[in-house]
């Protein structure tokens, strides 16, 4: 069996959920759920880049929230949650840095069940 794609971890803002190597998981307020399609291009995929899979159905631990994929722009698969895409933060270097929560005030960590999570520290 393949190691999870998402999983669950604790951090200063509660209960987030995290990709294979334990680096936190970031929704952007500006995608459209369930469009199929990431907002994120160019520049942007540099700094924020995707979630992927080589599946079309990721093994998770723990993620409540409905997890699929959508086409990546770099042919890959991006995962999603509750229709939303999924993105790394470029300057998060190690496990439980939550460097992105909160940019630009669209960037946000994504809870267990798939909602972002907009409060600075965990209200859990």
């Amino acid at each position: 069996m393949s190691a999870a794609v998402l999983s669950v971890a604790q951090s200063t803002a509660g209960q987030i959920v995290v990709g294979a190597q334990g680096l936190s998981v970031y929704s952007f307020a500006k995608d459209t759920k369930d469009s199929g399609t990431s907002s994120c291009t160019a520049g942007c995929a540099t700094t924020w880049p995707p979630v992927t899979s080589t599946s079309a159905t990721p093994t998770v631990s723990g993620v409540t929230g409905k997890v699929g994929t959508i086409p990546a722009a770099n042919g890959k698969l991006q995962v999603t949650i509750n229709g939303m895409p999924l993105y790394y933060y470029s300057k998060d270097q190690a496990a439980g840095d939550i460097t992105g929560q909160g940019v630009g005030g669209v960037w946000y960590l994504v809870s267990p069940s798939g909602e972002m999570i907009k409060s600075a520290a965990g209200g859990y």
